[in-house]
């Protein structure tokens, strides 16, 4: 059974005449009676009886006539429903970002982006998690676009870089290093830190600063966003390297800048290779791009 097979005698059922519903679908009437002679066949029953120089539907028919026409409508409001959604000014953006993009970046982003273009009609998606869990939605084609760090290993994934995001030591505000207004990663050892899981993208960012000095933190807790870190910081149990977002701010607790080793923290907008993108998907990218140009 196949959809012209359902179309002919959705027609032919209206029409009750082959040369009728053969001339109405642009084919020859054998092809027509053929169709439906392979359809009743795959039935096992008849779908038409002759009456006159007519045809009519056979009790059968009248049966399958109704799913016929409920199946071919629904088909058809997918068919115009995609079409829509693919169209230069409408559709859905299935976007993740990890955690430290989503106080800030990411929601100002897409405002900026939906300001921009009043006319576009767009239903943005929002996802959170780590830059592991994100990167492996994208490759099961779960969301459009990731925001997220770099990963290696990853040659089906192109990464474009749109930023770099500063890191600093965030401390209580009564702690001994909250005298300083930056600090050499050495002195941060003799504290316990709190420290990203390895799904983290910032992790390996981390641990190269930490070599580079060749001295490793004892690790307190272990923790997947940014946000909850720096509440365990204010709250005294312990300090952490992390991204300067906006919640520091608000926080009981002091940010130091690093003056040593020397890093750089940049942040990625990550789609697949070689996969098909929606129209506004492409034009959300490249307003980012344009937006993030020189960073």
């Amino acid at each position: 059974m196949n959809l012209n097979q359902l179309q002919y005698f959705k027609i032919l059922a209206q029409e009750e005449h082959y040369t009728r519903a053969a001339q109405m679908l642009s084919i020859t009437q054998p092809s027509l009676s053929h169709a439906i002679a392979q359809l009743e066949e795959e039935l096992g029953t008849r779908l038409f009886e002759k009456k006159g120089r007519n045809i009519v539907l056979t009790r059968y028919g009248k049966l399958f006539l109704p799913y016929v026409e409920e199946s071919l409508k629904v088909l058809e409001e997918g068919v115009q429903r995609t079409r829509e959604l693919n169209g230069s000014k409408e559709g859905i953006i299935h976007l993740a970002y990890i955690y430290t993009m989503g106080s800030n970046f990411t929601p100002k982003m897409v405002r900026n982006f939906l300001d921009t273009y009043p006319d576009y009609h767009i239903d943005f998606h929002f996802t959170v998690g780590t830059t592991g869990d994100i990167l492996a939605g994208l490759k099961e084609d779960k969301y459009d676009i990731v925001f997220s760090s770099y990963q290696e290993g990853e040659p089906d994934i192109e990464f474009r870089k749109i930023g770099n995001q500063k890191l600093v030591v965030a401390v209580p505000q009564d702690h001994p290093l909250a005298i300083h207004g930056s600090v050499d990663l050495r002195d941060t050892i003799a504290y316990p830190q709190i420290y990203f899981e390895k799904g983290s993208g910032l992790r390996p960012v981390i641990d190269q600063m930490f070599e580079e000095i060749n001295q490793f933190p004892k690790v307190a807790f272990e923790m997947e966003e940014d946000s909850s870190m720096a509440g365990l910081v204010a709250q005294g149990f312990g300090i952490a390297v992390m991204p300067d977002i906006p919640i520091l701010k608000s926080l009981n607790l002091k940010t130091l800048e690093i003056s040593h080793p020397v890093y750089e923290r940049s942040v990625y907008l990550a789609t697949l290779k070689k996969h098909y993108l929606s129209p506004v998907a492409k034009s959300f990218i490249q307003f980012v791009c344009q937006q993030t140009e020189g960073r």
